[in-house]
């Protein structure tokens, strides 16, 4: 009788989890609700003034207009909100969006097999719309947000449901010439792609429903950190990130995003182990057209990635702009040469893969060098990836799509050619680097990629472990599921109809 009774909650929840599930869903939609009237009401004044455009008020210069938009743009008080800026950062903001399900989901979808290519594009798909979600509950508040600590390694929730932040003020540290909300929308652009590109270490092998938690799991306790850790500024007089604060750069993420991803994609392939018949059966690219309309948008969007980190329409995300394209085309064509070199033949998939590591490469470095220093990074960069790749292999690594080798292997040369060839010629707001007389920018700078490295590493291998244990099954499909495919196992249904597998 006492085990029946013990029982029956978990069985009534099991019967009736769908009801269950839209219960929580409606209780959390209600909640977020009274939240935003509390939220409102505290920021606007009475909720009937909402409505009333002469009773907002927008910053300009440190002066309030009312209404907005009926000042003048200039002056000497910070912070001013300027309509070029703001369209600027819209712009970049929207090329580095299709990244996401476009670039990361084309690319990958196109090299690996058909039979698994729905469910790669699906998950590059709804990580943007998982970390869209995580990124306003709490996301931004702990990765830029006022430091939880002295240190500066995380931030608190002051942020929390954007609680604070402005669609009318720039914030008092991140980007004073643009709303903060502006700024928070562009970084969330940098927030869903990181996890995207971590689906190449793992493709084939996860279920669906492990990958939708860990896709928050890592967001949370991997980006936001190491994020935090780069790029805080120390908000409301707060000590700022702790690499920060040590002179580390990074411009648009060779750290923060290129090694934490690709080191998480080789500890979970390490994890969860070879694909059957890895080694045996090729696992040729089902579409080598899909792969290159993926690199083409990535090349694209990245002309918002890191021009669109300067945060301001001016100087150096000029300087950004001519950098991302030379050293990503020298690696393209460096790439496809050392191909040609091991294997007598040309390869498309060789220059994708030079292009998209110049790509990762140039990302610290590109707001910080010169124009000639771009071209040295591209060469660096597709060598040390190439080799890279064949070490991986021959280590019987199951990397599925290569996101260590080139990811993280490309954002370490970024970094520490960073820390060798930035100038405050360049970039008077950057430090000079080893070949410029600091040979310790340098040093720290290797310090900040070996710690990406390892926070990644590390707690992507725990992670995985942990939901492993409590997973029903584990996190891996079966071999049945594997062998049929995951697009119909886990997704229930086919890229192509009408095609056999």
């Amino acid at each position: 009788m006492l085990e029946t009774i013990s029982k029956s909650p978990m069985q009534i929840v099991t019967k009736h989890k769908w009801p269950v599930v839209f219960v929580l869903a409606g209780l959390i939609v209600g909640l977020s609700g009274f939240t935003a009237i509390q939220d409102a009401h505290a920021q606007f004044g009475p909720l009937g003034a909402l409505a009333d455009p002469n009773k907002t008020h927008e910053i300009h210069c440190s002066q309030p207009m009312t209404p907005p938009g009926n000042g003048t743009f200039g002056g000497s008080n910070a912070p001013c909100i300027d309509t070029g800026d703001t369209t600027f950062m819209y712009a970049a903001a929207v090329f580095v969006m299709i990244m996401t399900p476009g670039g990361v989901g084309f690319l990958y979808g196109g090299l690996t097999r058909r039979k698994h290519s729905l469910t790669v594009m699906l998950q590059a798909f709804m990580v943007y719309s998982i970390v869209s979600v995580q990124w306003v509950i709490f996301g931004y508040s702990i990765m830029f947000g006022p430091s939880a600590d002295p240190v500066g390694f995380i931030g608190n929730l002051d942020w929390i449901g954007l609680n604070n932040v402005s669609h009318n003020a720039p914030a008092d540290v991140y980007a004073p010439t643009i709303p903060h909300l502006a700024y928070v929308m562009f970084q969330l652009m940098f927030a869903a792609i990181t996890p995207s590109l971590a689906i190449a270490g793992y493709a084939d092998r996860v279920k669906m429903s492990a990958f939708l938690i860990h896709v928050v799991l890592w967001t949370t306790f991997i980006y936001d950190v190491a994020g935090h850790a780069n790029w805080s500024l120390g908000s409301q007089g707060t000590a700022l990130g702790w690499l920060a604060k040590m002179g580390a750069e990074d411009f648009a993420g060779g750290t923060v995003i290129h090694i934490t991803s690709g080191f998480a994609g080789l500890a979970t392939a390490m994890f969860l182990g070879r694909r059957i018949g890895y080694g045996k059966a090729p696992f040729e690219p089902h579409s080598i057209p899909l792969i290159i309309l993926g690199a083409s948008l990535l090349w694209f969007g990245w002309f918002g990635f890191n021009p669109g980190s300067a945060g301001f329409a001016g100087f150096l995300e000029t300087q950004a702009f001519q950098n991302t394209n030379i050293a990503t085309a020298v690696a393209a064509i460096w790439w496809l040469f050392l191909s040609w070199a091991h294997t007598g033949k040309t390869s498309a998939i060789g220059a994708v893969n030079g292009a998209v590591a110049g790509l990762v490469a140039i990302t610290p470095a590109s707001g910080f060098i010169g124009t000639w220093a771009s071209i040295i990074v591209g060469f660096a960069c597709a060598t040390v990836c190439f080799y890279c790749v064949l070490i991986k292999n021959r280590a019987r690594i199951d990397d599925a799509l290569d996101t260590w080798g080139v990811h993280g292997m490309g954002g370490v040369v970024g970094a520490l050619l960073t820390g060798a060839f930035s100038e405050v010629r360049i970039n008077p707001y950057g430090h000079n680097g080893l070949f410029f007389g600091n040979p310790m920018q340098f040093v720290i700078n290797s310090m900040g990629a070996g710690f990406g490295a390892a926070w990644s590493f590390g707690l992507t291998y725990i992670i995985w472990r942990i939901q492993d244990a409590i997973w029903p099954g584990g996190v891996r499909v079966t071999p049945k599921e594997e062998e049929i495919g995951l697009d119909i196992s886990q997704v229930g249904e086919r890229a192509y109809s009408g095609f056999a597998e």
